[in-house]
């Protein structure tokens, strides 16, 4: 069971007789998942579900309803996918100031997503349009790194990678949800885009009413087995993740490119195409916790390099010749269990490494450098699919994670872990 209770003294079972079980009964609840996660992740969840409606209808608003052009389209696109990482260090920063303005920015960062949606309804050219998506990304640059402190702050050190994947797991089910309630909205109204962009806007107003409400300020977290001085930050902790997480960014391929990739290996019809991005959600989301609860037994690197494991069979399946039926499952699967395998936990394996009152921005720092370089990875890998062909393109790809992946091992080789009572 995840849930925390968070009344001191009250147990949710029958007491216990003696002085050993009374041990065991207390280490579980402080390794179940505290309330404050839980309302984080319901932030997340609804969110999600705001944010993925408008993902899942803006394409076709733009180019059919705007009368956009391709170029037009793909500048926009990449104001939507890479705004986000160029804000997330001021963001980090300012949650620290002040003696931790956490919540202050993660509400600040929601807001101001919030009331972009309708706002998309009034903004008729591109360059009004391309304001209102860079505030959006602003948004979600802002409240990043603050969130995952909070998190990070309210888990105990053993049980972070746990808290992450429910986190995690709790975000995808939002991102599962929110292309649906799109396609139901365009199914029932008569001003479909009007609708699902105003619908958007009320959902992601009650995720802001949920993060006020229900999560607390940061007050501190347990402490860490080592504790450091808070006014000092050990720069090389802080850098062989950075480093670790760049590299390996640099080689993984962006979701658009594996499944286009997969589309034309088997020749999913067009019509079917918009529901290969559930596959990985839905693997995301069943994988997450479970291997965030890995993470704390292993040790969080094991599990991340694992996830780029996964990343690379997926690029080897990809540059086969098969055209078994059950290749889009086992690519989606795999596609699902690196992300799985490698968001929330290498949060929680970098929150290990930073004071309370620089974890915000530590943590901005590592998510700006991988969230950069899977950009750039992705425009290289577009070139390269240009100029050489598709296969020749991921072969690539796949030699460069096989070397990043090696030169990550070296940097920061893993470190015993403690071990966790079942």
């Amino acid at each position: 069971m995840y849930v925390a209770d968070s009344r001191a003294g009250a147990p949710s079972g029958p007491a216990p007789t003696s002085a050993e079980p009374a041990a065991r009964f207390l280490a579980g609840r402080r390794r179940a998942v505290g309330p404050t996660v839980l309302a984080l992740g319901t932030v997340s969840l609804i969110t999600d579900v705001s944010s993925e409606m408008v993902t899942a209808v803006l394409p076709l608003y733009l180019v059919t309803g705007l009368g956009l052009s391709p170029l037009g389209f793909g500048v926009l696109d990449g104001v939507y996918n890479g705004f986000s990482a160029l804000v997330r260090l001021v963001g980090g920063r300012f949650a620290d100031s002040g003696g931790g303005r956490h919540k202050t920015v993660a509400v600040l960062g929601y807001g101001l997503s919030a009331l972009c949606k309708p706002l998309l309804l009034l903004a008729g050219s591109l360059p009004l349009i391309g304001a209102v998506l860079a505030a959006d990304r602003t948004g979600k640059g802002l409240r990043t790194a603050p969130r995952d402190a909070l998190i990070s702050l309210s888990s105990e050190p053993e049980t972070r990678g746990r808290a992450f994947g429910v986190h995690r797991a709790m975000d995808t089910a939002g991102a599962l949800l929110g292309p649906l309630v799109a396609f139901l909205v365009l199914r029932w109204t008569v001003d479909g885009y009007d609708a699902v962009f105003t619908v958007s806007f009320c959902v992601a107003v009650l995720g802001v009413v949920v993060l006020v409400l229900f999560v607390p300020p940061s007050r501190g977290s347990a402490p860490d087995p080592a504790p450091r001085s808070p006014q000092r930050l050990d720069r090389a902790r802080l850098i062989r993740p950075t480093l670790c997480a760049t590299l390996l960014g640099l080689a993984t391929v962006s979701d658009a490119f594996v499944y286009l990739l997969l589309q034309r290996q088997l020749g999913v019809p067009e019509k079917w195409f918009a529901l290969l991005p559930l596959g990985t959600a839905a693997a995301f989301l069943l994988l997450a916790a479970p291997l965030g609860r890995l993470s704390d037994r292993v040790g969080a690197w094991p599990v991340f390099l694992g996830g780029h494991v996964a990343l690379l069979t997926v690029y080897g399946l990809l540059l086969t010749h098969a055209h078994s039926p059950a290749l889009p499952y086992a690519v989606l699967l795999l596609h699902g269990t690196f992300y799985a395998a490698t968001d929330g936990v290498l949060m929680a394996a970098a929150s290990g490494d930073l004071p309370e009152d620089r974890r915000s921005s530590g943590l901005a720092v590592v998510q700006t450098g991988q969230a950069l370089a899977r950009f750039g990875g992705s425009l290289g890998f577009g070139a390269a699919w240009t100029a050489w062909g598709d296969r020749t393109a991921l072969t690539v790809a796949a030699v460069l994670l096989v070397g990043c992946g090696a030169v990550s091992y070296a940097l920061w080789p893993p470190r015993p872990g403690r071990k966790v009572a079942a």
